[in-house]
């Protein structure tokens, strides 16, 4: 089982919804993690501490090696904004100092290949990007995946959306990536961003490929009708004509995620 969660923001994290995650993660006990950026609210330090301590408890409790089973990507607010400086001539060293100089991170194994893609970009405050060689490199690498294992690419901004006002936010280059993804193989698109939640396949004809989008899990920069919120994917024994089923779980307003609704992701 594969845990999805995005968005925490840390420096505008909940603390009666961290403890209510890792008390999931203790429930359910998810094989993997995969974290789909904006961990931190202004990429600050004290916030990076938080988070990296948050999630180091959150391997704890699900019994995951945070160095081979937990996949993490920046988002666009784990660049500096107003520290020009450090934006400018090191970008991403405040996020490596904590999780690693490794920014498009591989998780394989256990019947899975995640595959994370940084799409952030340095000179654009909110808006993602995906360059032609980026697009061809994790094609390649989808190609490298084991032919039967459940095959997830990680984004932090969207390549695809459901409503009207999301599409100003789909990641620059969505409509050759996902295509080319898809031709190559992706089951699962997993990504954050717009603090929306839901499961989707991509339309035809590329429909074998699937979209999970998740809102964000710990923080008060909750969307309008969508609480925070995590999924959980199933991809092992499955039953005949399944691929994968997407838990979503959100939080409940007082004590504890709950389970809210069952996508089931059918084979190819």
């Amino acid at each position: 089982m594969i845990l999805h969660l995005t968005d925490p923001h840390f420096g505008t994290d909940r603390p009666e919804v961290v403890q209510g995650l890792l008390a999931l993660a203790g429930q359910r006990r998810p094989r993997l993690i995969a974290v789909s950026g904006d961990i931190t609210q202004r990429a600050r330090s004290g916030q990076f501490s938080a988070a990296h301590r948050f999630l180091n408890q959150l391997c704890a409790a699900s019994g995951v090696d945070p160095r081979a089973g937990m996949l993490v990507i920046p988002g666009n607010h784990d660049l500096p904004l107003f520290n020009l400086p450090v934006r400018l001539a090191d970008p991403y060293g405040p996020y490596a100092r904590w999780f690693g100089s490794q920014l498009e991170p591989t998780v394989a194994g256990d019947g899975v290949c995640l595959l994370g893609v940084n799409a952030t970009r340095p000179w654009r405050h909110k808006h993602g990007e995906l360059s032609s060689a980026q697009i061809a490199r994790v094609a390649d690498r989808l190609g490298r995946c084991d032919a039967n294992a459940l095959k997830v690419i990680v984004t932090h901004q969207p390549l695809f959306a459901v409503e009207a006002d999301d599409l100003n936010d789909l990641v620059r280059g969505h409509c050759v990536a996902r295509r080319r993804w898809a031709e190559a193989g992706a089951d699962l698109l997993l990504a954050g961003h717009t603090h929306q939640s839901f499961v989707a396949p991509l339309p035809a004809p590329l429909s074998g490929t699937w979209v999970v989008q998740t809102g964000t899990a710990v923080s008060r920069r909750t969307r309008d009708r969508v609480p925070n919120s995590v999924h959980l994917i199933r991809y092992r024994d499955m039953p005949a004509g399944q691929r994968a089923c997407v838990e979503r779980w959100d939080w409940d307003g007082a004590t504890a995620f709950q389970p809210t609704a069952e996508t089931v992701i059918p084979a190819r």
